[in-house]
């Protein structure tokens, strides 16, 4: 019963003004769930030709203000970046200033490539 309950709590999509983190599979889910997700990797340029996932939309962390009118605010946001600390600090920024559904990515790009998920590396 207790993992019912659990399972739906988390479940829950995240609400304007909070952040919900999500592991690498979870971030997944959601990405190959829902066509609508906006993925945002908040990491530098050298970083993301390195390695990056399929589909994201780079704005560095240092861009994110004066670059905020690219990430739509009508749209699911996952952010990401190598390991989860600068992408949990831009996913409060963007709750706080209103966008409703707004998704961590706890381990970042690192925790993905380390679960065997896709990935696509070298330069665009």
């Amino acid at each position: 019963m207790l993992a019912v309950l659990l399972l739906c709590v988390f479940s829950l999509p995240a609400q304007a003004g909070e952040v919900r983190n999500i592991s690498p599979v979870q971030a997944r889910d959601l990405v190959t769930g829902d066509a609508r997700v906006f993925l945002l990797d908040v990491r530098t340029p050298e970083e993301y030709r390195q390695v990056r996932i399929a589909g994201a939309h780079l704005i560095p962390i240092d861009a994110l203000v004066r670059r905020i009118g690219e990430i739509p605010a009508d749209r699911p946001l996952l952010v990401y970046c190598a390991v989860g600390s600068r992408s949990d600090q831009v996913a409060g920024y963007l709750a706080r200033r209103g966008y409703g559904e707004v998704y961590n990515m706890v381990g970042g790009v690192m925790g993905w490539q380390l679960r065997g998920l896709p990935v696509i590396q070298g330069g665009p």
